[in-house]
């Protein structure tokens, strides 16, 4: 990957600099607090800062970048939080935490970048621009939880959570967790102001947690919806809407493989759109977990003819370099 190129118009001897290309970073919530750890504030600042080596590359190799993180662990931990605090301070609902996390971790992503940046020799800005998502508001995926946040839980928590009339269910790896409506995103209603930032340079952290759902009332506005938007679905909408060249979503397994879980999984180094929905129609992808990034890489590529590439956050920079993970492209 190369950065910007300059040419030389034909009009009056006048330069014209092309238009830096635009990468989408989709950081999963689990690179900041691991599934297997309950991180403190001061783990998940080292976890941040580990993960942003790829962003640093792309960002010193020329490109323009807008980042987008999960917040799965994060939120979960919030609602735990409210629960066991909720005799003494009102709680809060799901949507204000979706977006109190985006600030948090956003501050923390937005710190370690910009030392990050600073000490690769990079002046490049940093910011976080908390990001309301637009969903509808009857959408079916909140009447049917599918969208797994937080840790794994207890059975004896797990119980308590389904007798309160919350939804509980088993994830790939068999760990109970809550599960929570996650309807798929229509629009990024600050996309201009992402836009404008990141056409001057800055590096942009947006749709934190996937952003804060809102549906437009036709009497109120823009009121709040109790849901979590999956970020890599959310990423490729901002991608797509910026006219990003690449989507890279960073996870926790080096690259997609058909038949996760099962004897006959196996990598998948290259997948046309074609081949990815053939697949995601044999189910072949985790329900919840790598089928949104899969579905969010063929919307992308479908729409803008980008690339997308999808693999594990230790081997982002060789994914960066075009060496490492799944790359989906149109043919």
């Amino acid at each position: 990957m190369t950065g910007p190129r300059r040419r030389v118009s034909g009009g009056g001897g006048r330069r014209a600099v092309e238009t830096r290309r635009t990468a989408v970073v989709a950081l999963g919530g689990n690179a900041l607090a691991p599934s297997d750890e309950r991180s403190t504030i001061a783990d998940q600042f080292r976890h941040t800062r580990q993960s942003l080596a790829p962003v640093v590359d792309l960002v010193v190799g020329g490109w323009n970048v807008c980042v987008v993180h999960g917040n799965g662990p994060q939120v979960g931990d919030e609602l735990l939080r409210n629960e066991l605090s909720r005799n003494e301070t009102a709680p809060l609902p799901l949507g204000v935490l979706v977006a109190a996390t985006a600030g948090w971790i956003g501050y923390m992503i937005q710190q370690s970048l910009e030392n990050a940046l600073r000490h690769a020799g990079s002046g490049r800005d940093v910011v976080t621009v908390i990001t309301q998502v637009q969903v509808a508001r009857d959408d079916p995926a909140l009447r049917n939880p599918l969208k797994f946040i937080g840790h794994e839980l207890t059975s004896e928590r797990a119980d308590a959570l389904r007798a309160e009339g919350q939804v509980v269910k088993a994830d790939a790896r068999g760990r109970q967790r809550r599960v929570v409506g996650s309807p798929p995103p229509i629009a990024i209603h600050e996309e201009a102001i992402i836009k404008a930032l990141v056409k001057r340079g800055t590096v942009v952290i947006a749709c934190g947690g996937g952003g804060a759902p809102v549906y437009l009332d036709e009497r109120l506005g823009w009121e709040g919806v109790d849901a979590v938007i999956d970020k890599d679905l959310a990423a490729a909408v901002l991608a797509r809407d910026l006219g990003a060249a690449l989507l890279l979503v960073l996870t926790d397994v080096d690259a997609v493989y058909a038949h996760w879980g099962t004897p006959a999984q196996r990598p998948l180094d290259r997948l046309s759109i074609a081949e990815a929905e053939a697949l995601d129609r044999e189910a072949a992808f985790g329900e919840g977990s790598m089928a949104p990034k899969v579905r969010a890489a063929i919307d992308f590529v479908r729409r803008t003819g980008g690339r997308a590439i999808i693999t594990s956050l230790a081997r982002g920079q060789a994914a960066v370099r075009g060496v490492a993970g799944t790359t989906l492209t149109a043919d």
